[in-house]
């Protein structure tokens, strides 16, 4: 088991349900970015890890040179892997990786409101299901109108949790674009658009509490 956050992601490199969730997380990605109007496009990144997926889509696409991109993570080792990312890529420009905590609003001003949000590989470290609604009632201080949101959510003991991520989507104002699930069949990936209006201040400085440890991620 890993120890921590910066093992857990060497994972990708054998495990087929992080494989397939991070194909389908860069499938959408593009999609977003490609249904983008004309211009800049901005893009924040939650519990950002290293970055893979955005990193990863930004690399051969297109218009990656319009995107302006703020990444928030506390792991200072996966930090410093997609810095060098970033500069192998010649975006430091463009791409700011914070080292930071991911729940706190602070971190994200002056990058919101963003166009594309990225929360992957947040909703099943959330300590209990009241912080879901927290989490999604916050998304209106980083989303603009429209924004493109692209979320995961594993499963367990046979149980769906992905349903009622959906569930809760609905109900927060987004309309879903598409959700799949990986061909292992224990991983959802989301992809919906905000409709509400943007709040140019949080509801709370604290967007909601992260409570997973690397050897239990969900």
């Amino acid at each position: 088991m890993p120890k921590d956050w910066f093992e857990w992601h060497d994972l990708y490199n054998t495990e087929p349900v992080l494989q397939q969730r991070l194909e389908i997380v860069q499938e959408y990605i593009a999609y977003s970015l490609n249904a983008s109007g004309h211009g800049t496009v901005h893009i924040v990144s939650v519990c950002a890890g290293d970055g893979r997926d955005l990193l990863g889509t930004l690399k051969n696409h297109p218009r990656k040179q319009d995107v302006y991109a703020r990444l928030v993570e506390i792991d200072s080792n996966l930090v410093e892997r997609g810095r060098a990312t970033i500069q192998s890529l010649g975006l430091a420009k463009q791409i700011e990786f914070v080292n930071g905590d991911a729940t706190i609003a602070a971190n994200y001003v002056g990058a919101v409101p963003a166009d594309i949000v990225l929360v992957c590989g947040v909703f099943g470290n959330l300590p209990e299901e009241v912080e879901l609604n927290r989490l999604l009632d916050n998304l209106s201080f980083l989303s603009k109108e429209g924004a493109f949101v692209i979320w995961t959510r594993g499963h367990s003991n046979g149980i769906p949790y992905s349903d009622n991520v959906r569930k809760t989507f609905r109900a927060s104002g987004f309309e879903e674009v598409n959700f799949k699930l990986t061909a292992t069949g224990n991983m959802g990936v989301g992809i919906h658009r905000y409709l509400g209006k943007n709040f140019t201040e949080p509801k709370e400085q604290q967007l909601f509490v992260f409570s997973g440890v690397a050897n239990k991620a969900r």
